[in-house]
């Protein structure tokens, strides 16, 4: 089969066709005679191969794009070599687009296309031919592939898909500084010849700015573009297909260009001279006035930081740049007076705080100028000599004393008098006062230090003729000490005297205190009150130190016979004049528990090692009270019950006491006293009871214990008439129960030959021997020490 086209519609399509019909005589093979070929195997046999021969011419066809022809247009032709002209072959096509937009004459093998193609939707379509026999339907030919291009045309311009397109540079750039690139795309082919390909050119923007025609990049066209004169450019730039050539197809875009702003501008202020007006009340640190350099810059490089270049405006003024305004705030440092100085005169100076060493050239980017300050004159309050005043007076003057002077005076220039006052709200106005005219304070009642030492006042100031305006200072006034407290003993709590304490055996050390205030420190001495008769139990030892020892002067104490004791001590202290009172201390008599270097009495040990709370001791006390009822409650209802009216003669109740005592020591009461046995006389004169305790002890004077002595002397006498009449008395008592009572006594006689040797009896020699190192080995040994030391000293007395 061979292909062919007709007419060709360029040069290279006649090329084509040439090429096409030299090469398809060299195919040109009968596909229905095909050649055998012959090889010998190894067995002698031969084999034969059958190789068709190929029919088919073929090649590539061309259609053009965009074809607006009343006609079909024609694509190519397809022929077998099986067809011989008589219409017996029929040809097929099959593939894109065929039967839609490729048809074949099916007796001819003519193709062409019945639609307008678009290269830039799709550049080729790939068919399918095949002959046949139109009586038989059988395949002449194989089935063979061919490929229709779309032949390209310009037919697409140039197009900037990205814009339009927004740059800066900055000003006063360099010429040829790059700006922006653009870049144009063309849908036609770029490889079939020059509808694709696109030069650039600027149609607005010169002379500022050129594009070169290849690349697209945008170059400044001009040195030194000054952003204070123009800020803002357009330039539209044109992309043109077929290399620029007439006839080629074109499309164009726009680009904003700014310019971006640099430090070539220094600041300038308006005018060079400047005036203000601040009155002297104007407050130190708050503004005066403002004054501002322009700049045609922007942002960072129109800042400007303002300064004061000269001492004279530096020392009563300064100036701070305002950042959003850009203004400079000239502040008060110091207070303004009219009478010192009425005017100042302040170079201002303005720099800009980014420079760029670029445009140095331009010269330096600062400038001055001058404000000039007239200070105005306000009525101004009085104004004190001192911030503070501190003044003293002795307590106890008289009321009237003259404490101190404070002085003000007006500052302004007609200098008009001054009244004073003192605060009424304050406390200071109950002792003290002030003079209106000379500003002298004086008391107006005796002070006194120890209760108040310091006494804080405020005096104000006013003019005569203006008495709004108000200054006022504060006063402090220190109350001195006199001597006028007499000093006294620093502890008002017991002193404890152990009972085992010896002579010259220090029991406490006191010392002294005095409300008043001494320079040099306090001085105290102290001493027994001269009047008074020599203690017999304790003395006292000043120790120089300002404090005071007191000293046992006797052995042993006893808190049974008296447990307290109260010693007067005088205190003298060293002011002038010399001061003393008298303290009197109590002195608790208590055996006594070492715990160390502290001495604590027995119960306060005992309480203190029990580890008992006050809240445990409640609940003790309270369980005691409800037992105690309980047992009230019972014996009560035992009580209520009703008796019978007639008793029984054999309810006969007797009651038989039995007294099987064998003593509890001197200090029981309740046991039987033998002395009474020995000495009926003394017993007939006491008339003690078992049930009653004795009101007064033995040794509460001289002549119990004469008694004693005598009745052990007294043993020769019979006790039996003794016995007698006590059963007499127990027979009589009306004190006694409601019920017989037997009484047992017994005597044993009037002694043993051998004698006793009970110590009772033995006569009381003194013993050399010294007890008190029985205090030493315990509570359990105290008792004997006391034991023998009583008996000692009554040897001795």
């Amino acid at each position: 089969m061979r292909m062919s086209a007709t007419s060709c519609l360029c040069p290279f399509l006649v090329c084509l066709c040439f090429i096409q019909r030299c090469c398809g005589a060299s195919h040109h093979v009968s596909a229905k005679v095909p050649s055998k070929n012959q090889t010998k195997l190894a067995n002698g046999e031969t084999e034969v191969h059958h190789r068709p021969k190929r029919g088919w011419i073929w090649n590539q066809f061309f259609v053009l794009e965009e074809h607006l022809g009343p006609e079909a247009q024609y694509v190519g032709k397809l022929h077998s070599n099986s067809d011989k002209g008589d219409g017996s072959v029929r040809y097929i096509l099959s593939g894109d687009g065929a039967g839609t937009i490729f048809i074949i004459d099916e007796v001819t093998g003519d193709i062409h296309a019945t639609k307008s193609l678009d290269r830039e939707r799709k550049a080729h379509y790939v068919l399918h031919a095949q002959a046949l026999d139109r009586n038989t339907e059988d395949a002449l030919e194989p089935k063979s592939e061919f490929i229709i291009k779309v032949q390209d045309i310009n037919d697409n311009p140039p197009k900037f898909p990205d814009g339009p397109f927004v740059a800066t540079v900055p000003e006063m750039s360099e010429l040829g500084t790059s700006v922006l690139q653009v870049t144009a795309s063309d849908a036609d082919d770029p490889t079939y010849g020059n509808s694709a390909r696109i030069v650039y050119s600027i149609l607005q923007g010169q002379p500022y700015f050129s594009v070169d025609p290849k690349t697209g990049i945008i170059r400044t066209a001009l040195s030194d573009m000054d952003r204070e004169a123009r800020e803002h450019y357009t330039v539209v730039i044109q992309a043109k297909d077929m290399a620029g050539q007439v006839g080629g197809l074109s499309g164009s875009t726009t680009i904003n260009i700014t310019l971006t702003d640099v430090n070539d501008n220094p600041p300038m202020f308006p005018q060079k001279n400047y005036q203000l007006y601040v009155p002297e009340s104007a407050q130190v640190g708050k503004p005066v006035g403002k004054i501002k350099a322009n700049d045609e810059d922007l942002g960072v490089n129109a800042d400007i930081k303002y300064s004061i270049i000269n001492s004279e405006g530096a020392n009563t003024f300064s100036i701070s740049s305002e950042r959003d305004t850009r203004e400079g705030v000239v502040s008060l440092k110091k207070p303004l007076n009219y009478e010192r100085k009425k005017s100042y005169t302040l170079h201002i100076e303005g720099t800009n705080t980014h420079v760029d060493p670029r445009f140095s050239y331009l010269g330096s980017f600062k400038d001055t100028a001058t404000l000039k300050i007239t200070v105005g004159d306000v009525d101004e309050a009085p104004v004190f000599s001192i911030d503070h005043y501190i003044m003293d007076v002795y307590e106890n003057s008289p009321g009237g004393t003259e404490v101190g002077v404070v002085t003000a005076r007006d500052p302004d220039s007609r200098n008009s008098p001054v009244r004073y006052y003192l605060d009424s709200k304050e406390e200071g106005m109950r002792y003290f006062r002030i003079d209106e005219g000379s500003g002298l304070i004086r008391t107006t009642r005796p002070l006194d230090r120890e209760d108040a030492s310091w006494h804080n006042i405020t005096v104000m100031a006013s003019e005569v003729d203006s008495p709004s305006l108000l200054s006022h200072v504060p006063v402090t006034v220190q109350v001195l000490d006199v001597n006028d407290n007499p000093p006294e003993i620093a502890t008002d709590e017991e002193v404890i005297v152990c009972e085992s304490s010896r002579p010259g055996q220090v029991i406490q050390t006191v010392t002294a205190v005095d409300k008043d205030d001494f320079a040099n420190g306090q001085r105290f001495s102290f001493a027994l009150p001269s009047l008074l008769p020599v203690n017999p139990n304790f003395t006292l030892k000043d120790n120089e130190d300002n404090t005071a020892s007191i000293i046992a002067r006797r052995r042993r104490f006893n808190h049974l016979t008296q447990d307290l004791y109260e010693l007067p001590i005088v205190v003298r202290d060293g002011g002038e004049p010399s001061l003393s009172g008298t303290s009197t201390l109590t002195l608790r008599v208590c055996p006594c528990q070492s715990h160390g270097r502290v001495r604590m009495c027995q119960g306060e040990a005992f309480l203190s090692s029990a580890g008992l709370s006050t809240g445990a001791l409640i609940a003790i006390l309270l369980c005691i009270v409800i037992l105690l009822a309980i047992v009230v409650l019972f014996i009560t209802l035992r009580r209520s019950k009703k008796e019978p009216l007639i008793i029984s003669e054999e309810d006969i109740r007797e009651n038989v006491v039995t007294y099987d005592d064998e003593g509890g020591g001197e200090e029981d009461t309740e046991a039987f006293d033998i002395i009474a046995l020995r000495n009926p006389a003394a017993a007939e004169e006491l008339k003690f009871r078992r049930d009653v305790r004795p009101e007064a002890r033995e040794d509460r004077c001289p002549e119990a214990r004469g008694r004693r002595s005598a009745s052990l002397e007294l043993d020769e006498e019979d006790v039996y008439e003794f016995i007698k009449q006590r059963l007499v008395e127990a027979d009589v008592d009306t004190s006694g129960p409601p019920y017989d009572s037997l009484q047992t006594y017994a005597y044993e006689g009037q002694g043993s030959p051998t004698g006793s040797v009970s110590p009772l009896d033995t006569p009381a020699t003194q013993s050399e021997q010294d007890y008190n190192y029985l205090d030493n080995w315990g509570p359990e040994f105290q008792k004997l020490a006391e034991l023998y030391a009583e008996v000692e000293l009554d040897a001795t007395t």
